[in-house]
């Protein structure tokens, strides 16, 4: 049987995905396009599916209130909040749907998208994508495995070479921390 301290050593071992150079450097690009999108007067969109949804609306709670500095709110938008808009959109369309119309409605030109998925694979994150791209909006991927279908589709793609469902998501929150912490320094200077 697999205990705590099982489970505690392999989260330890992770350590080396976050040195890999792939990665830093892929964070490290993501971050600018976010810090050039928020100087230009633009604004953050972030969608994502299950836990991925959570780190979304996680991510915008960081920019919207604080992360660690007192600064002026950053404009950002989780599409995974408003129920009413979700439910009707998958109601009305389909559930592939439910992103790709919210990006329609709310983004602009200079603006960037961050999908957040474990699998890369979500129609729904890729049809907000192709959306996205249709409007000139900039577009990230937070995500797992090998990149699924939006690792080749995203201007750029945030991978964390797992397979373990848990383990991503634990690194993407690291991510979105450091994303958060640099995008605060930069921006409060």
């Amino acid at each position: 049987m697999t205990g705590v301290s099982d489970i505690f050593k392999e989260i330890y071992e992770l350590r080396s995905v976050l040195l890999d150079k792939e990665l830093v450097s892929s964070v490290e690009k993501a971050t600018q396009l976010l810090i050039e999108t928020l100087k230009n007067g633009n604004k953050i969109l972030v969608a994502g599916n299950g836990g991925s949804s959570a780190d979304s609306q996680h991510l915008v709670g960081e920019l919207v209130g604080r992360f660690l500095m007192e600064r002026k709110a950053l404009p950002a938008i989780a599409l995974t909040t408003n129920t009413s808009i979700l439910t009707a959109i998958g109601n009305d369309y389909s559930f592939d749907k439910v992103f790709s119309r919210q990006v329609e409605a709310l983004g602009n030109r200079g603006d960037t998208l961050m999908v957040i998925s474990t699998s890369g694979n979500a129609q729904n994150l890729i049809s907000a994508v192709n959306t996205a791209k249709s409007l000139s909006i900039n577009t990230i991927g937070l995500l797992g495995c090998n990149g699924g279908k939006l690792g080749s589709l995203v201007d750029i793609p945030i991978i964390v070479r797992l397979n373990s469902t848990p383990r991503i998501q634990e690194i993407h929150i690291i991510i979105i921390h450091t994303i958060c912490q640099l995008v605060e320094a930069e921006l409060c200077k």
